[in-house]
């Protein structure tokens, strides 16, 4: 792997380990009523959804191991371009519920 590759999937990673960190123990409730909160989680979304797609012009055979990478880079393009449009009880099911093996995909990927 090219070491330019393994910064962007190292950069997806601290990203994705960041906003765990940032939502753990927090509800969607709060998730709703905190423009601070939902700003965070949609930036490291942006990041993540960015390094994806420049790793799929650099390396396309790595980004396409992981688990629904164009989904991951169309909710990018969402939350960039179509932000009024965004629905944050999806953006709130992402966090709790496909992060995670995003993580677990990205740390087996940067394993020796």
């Amino acid at each position: 792997m090219r070491p330019e590759a393994s910064k962007l999937l190292t950069d997806m990673l601290a990203t994705a380990v960041e906003v765990q960190r940032i939502a753990a123990g927090r509800t969607f409730a709060e998730y709703v009523a905190s423009l601070e909160f939902r700003w965070s989680v949609e930036r490291g979304f942006e990041i993540i959804g960015e390094a994806l797609t420049q790793l799929r012009k650099l390396e396309p055979t790595i980004a396409e191991r992981i688990t629904d990478w164009k989904a991951i880079i169309g909710f990018r393009n969402v939350l960039i371009h179509g932000y009024a449009t965004v629905k944050h009880d999806i953006t709130w099911d992402v966090v709790q519920n496909e992060l995670p093996t995003l993580r677990r995909e990205l740390e087996q990927l940067l394993a020796p």
